[in-house]
């Protein structure tokens, strides 16, 4: 049922699995300046059901750029399987060649010379074309967002979200879960879920009081589309609760609560549903485990970890899609489901490259209308980077965005040692290239950004780095929460990613002396981003400002502070 096919589109039937690769026809296209928006965009229609799914946007509602992990480790099962290959071992598992639009959209190498030539990618614009030119052949596919939209810039902070909601309304999604969304608020996102025109799903949140489903979310909604009855199920962020401030939506509970996702599989299997979808916000590893556990899911599309795969992965009788991040792809899916089953399908990841897809002007005229109360703060140049220098933020252990909020939080706040938290949201600055407000705010923002100050000892900062390496590296993929390493400024250390909790952290060192990290001792550490309520600071992009308009210009090179062993 599953055929292996190029970036751009599976060619498959039903009854056959056939192996192609178009990877090299789509690099030839473009060095021939011939990729056009038509080729991205192709797509031989297949079956009578469409899925179009968009994920983890970040309320980038502009063009970026944005760099894909170097490092993306898997332990025990996940060893060396996607999404934790990356670069080199990426391409040569989907044939992509060197330097193709494929290699600059999937992998990091070379990243600044392919970005030069291919330019950004992204904008909601973009993305609305590419959803109205897959309804204009569907015109009842299902769009499904997968959560983490409200959340991510400086005007998204700025209207508590109202921006995305304004815009994403224009792109008509048919359901939504969620994630940092709730980082607005419980308050706020109530305000904004009782007004959505389209349904806001989470089985698994629950009414923390009384431990029974909450009210304001629907556990699925039944659609009929192409003669099917399909059910979508939504499955907020299961670690809202230790992931970020409690404080902030006390009122409701989370979990993965496989038990509950049973239930409702069977209660919509049980209501006709010929097609069950996950919507999902879990992270890959988790669904992958989920769909081992819970039968009767047919598809899940998955989010919170970022992975943009060019095809699906197969788990049991489940089809589990990835669609990356910031608003970088779009997947389409299309399945034949007849008699109740899904009997085949066909899924094109498709790269939204800004200077080939045409904005949809209607999109456009309101994405620059949020903006433009906002615009003269937001464009304000605070600095540039040098020639050689990259900021972007993915990879477990080190991101160079990271590295330049640690030197901040050092310098500004007077620190031995900074931690920057390891979200994998935010996007990559050139060499060369202006820094602006906005792009502090764009890898910065949050509803909880205090720059905090504090004494901890050798052996707490210890104890810190292996509770993040266990969330990060632990076998079993429902005690991982997403998200990488804590960043480290001011200090280095090993980490054997093989070890059990409590052992895999060693040979910790204050750089600027060189001395051995003292567990007895007391050192003066900065960071950011703490869920404890009543937190004191000034605000992280004001540190970093502060500390990039003295530099003038910017020069953060690659570190080598973080020694992996065991991988």
């Amino acid at each position: 049922m599953i055929s292996r096919r190029d970036f751009l589109q599976v060619s498959m039937a039903a009854s056959a699995m056939l192996g192609a690769s178009g990877f090299g026809n789509w690099a030839r296209l473009a060095a021939q300046q011939k990729l056009t928006q038509d080729q991205l965009l192709q797509f031989d229609t297949f079956g009578n059901v469409s899925l179009i799914h968009i994920t983890d946007i970040h309320a980038q509602l502009k063009p970026i750029y944005f760099r894909e992990p170097e490092i993306n480790l898997g332990v025990g099962a996940a060893f060396g399987q996607v999404p934790h290959v990356t670069g080199a071992d990426f391409r040569k598992m989907y044939g992509i060649a060197d330097g193709s639009p494929s290699a600059y959209a999937l992998t990091y190498e070379d990243f600044t010379a392919l970005a030069q030539g291919y330019g950004k990618v992204g904008g909601l614009d973009r993305v609305s074309t590419v959803i109205n030119s897959i309804r204009a052949e569907r015109p009842d596919a299902l769009l499904l967002d997968g959560g983490d939209t409200w959340h991510g810039s400086y005007t998204c902070y700025h209207t508590e979200g109202q921006d995305m909601v304004n815009v994403m309304n224009m792109l008509k999604p048919d359901a939504m879960t969620f994630h940092w969304e709730f980082t607005l608020g419980g308050d706020r996102v109530r305000e904004i879920v009782q007004d959505l025109p389209f349904a806001a799903l989470g089985a698994n949140i629950f009414d923390s009081e009384w431990d029974e489903p909450a009210e304001d979310f629907a556990p699925y909604k039944m659609f009929e589309r192409g003669g099917v009855k399909i059910a979508v199920i939504g499955q907020a962020f299961p670690y809202m609760p230790i992931a970020n401030p409690r404080w902030m939506f006390p009122e409701y509970s989370f979990g993965i609560r496989d038990e509950r996702m049973q239930e409702v599989v069977d209660e919509v299997k049980a209501a006709g549903a010929e097609l069950v979808v996950l919507l999902s916000h879990n992270g890959f590893d988790v669904d992958k485990k989920m769909a081992s556990r819970v039968k009767g899911i047919d598809v899940i599309l998955s989010g919170h970890t970022h992975d943009a795969i060019p095809e699906p992965v197969v788990a049991g009788d489940t089809i589990i899609i990835a669609s990356g991040s910031n608003g970088k792809f779009v997947s389409r899916i299309d399945l034949d489901v007849r008699d109740g089953r899904m009997m085949g399908f066909r899924h094109k990841l498709i790269p939204i490259f800004s200077d080939v897809i045409e904005p949809d002007a209607a999109v456009t005229k309101v994405i620059d209308e949020q903006r433009a109360p906002h615009l003269d703060q937001m464009s304000e140049v605070i600095g540039r980077t040098d020639d050689s220098s990259l900021l972007y933020r993915r990879g477990n252990f080190n991101g160079t965005w990271d590295d330049l909020i640690c030197d901040a939080l050092i310098s500004e706040r007077d620190a031995d040692i900074a931690m920057s938290p390891g979200v994998r949201w935010g996007p990559s600055i050139l060499p060369g290239q202006d820094i602006t407000r906005e792009d502090i705010w764009n890898v910065t923002s949050m509803t909880y950004g205090q720059a905090y100050r504090s004494e901890m000892t050798g052996e707490f900062i210890n104890v810190i780095l292996e509770d993040v390496a266990d969330n990060l590296f632990n076998s079993d993929p429902y005690y991982q929460q997403g998200g990488d390493m804590v960043r480290i400024g001011g200090m280095g250390y090993e980490i054997d990613v093989t070890k059990p909790q409590g052992e895999r952290i060693s040979n910790m060192t204050l750089l600027k002396t060189g001395e051995k990290i003292d567990p007895a001792k007391t050192y003066m550490v900065a960071g950011w981003a703490s869920v404890n309520e009543g937190t004191e600071g000034p605000q992280i992009w004001d540190v970093v400002e502060n500390h990039i308009r003295k530099q003038g210009t910017v020069s953060v090179q690659p570190r080598d502070n973080v020694k992996v062993v065991g991988a």
